[in-house]
């Protein structure tokens, strides 16, 4: 029998994955948004131990603040989504997956991407968990 989702959850599960940053990493901005360069300051959803740092992987939902870009951007609190990562992950056919850098993409509170384009590749997690990424995203790994 297929369990039922909690509220706010997504149905489907997900594979654990090596998290490969962590609240404090700077990480690249791989959209056109106008942000250069992000701190991650947060992971919603976290639920850890007393002054644990909070990590996040490919595909997760991070708070960030941009450091690096526009004048307007810069010093913001916005939500991101990690589509690559240098620590390498195992997928669930054995491969192993790492890239040559880290990044996120900026999306709006609801969601969606903030800008038109992504620069580089993104992981096959981050475009399944988030279509609306798959669909503005020029190659897929």
């Amino acid at each position: 029998m297929p369990k039922k989702a909690k509220a706010g959850k997504p149905a489907i599960s997900r594979t654990r994955i090596n998290t490969g940053l962590q609240v404090g990493s700077y990480v690249k901005v791989a959209d056109n948004s106008g942000a250069k360069e992000v701190m991650i300051i947060g992971v919603p959803g976290y639920k850890g131990r007393l002054r644990r740092i909070p990590p996040a992987g490919v595909g997760d939902l991070v708070v960030v603040t941009v450091k690096k870009g526009t004048p307007e951007l810069r010093k913001q609190v916005l939500k991101a989504i990690i589509v690559r990562q240098r620590r390498p992950y195992r997928r669930p056919d054995g491969t192993w997956v790492a890239f040559e850098d880290n990044a996120v993409v900026i999306v709006t509170p609801e969601g969606n991407p903030k800008g038109s384009e992504i620069r580089g590749p993104i992981a096959k997690e981050a475009a399944e968990r988030w279509p609306q990424l798959s669909s503005i995203a020029t190659i897929v790994i």
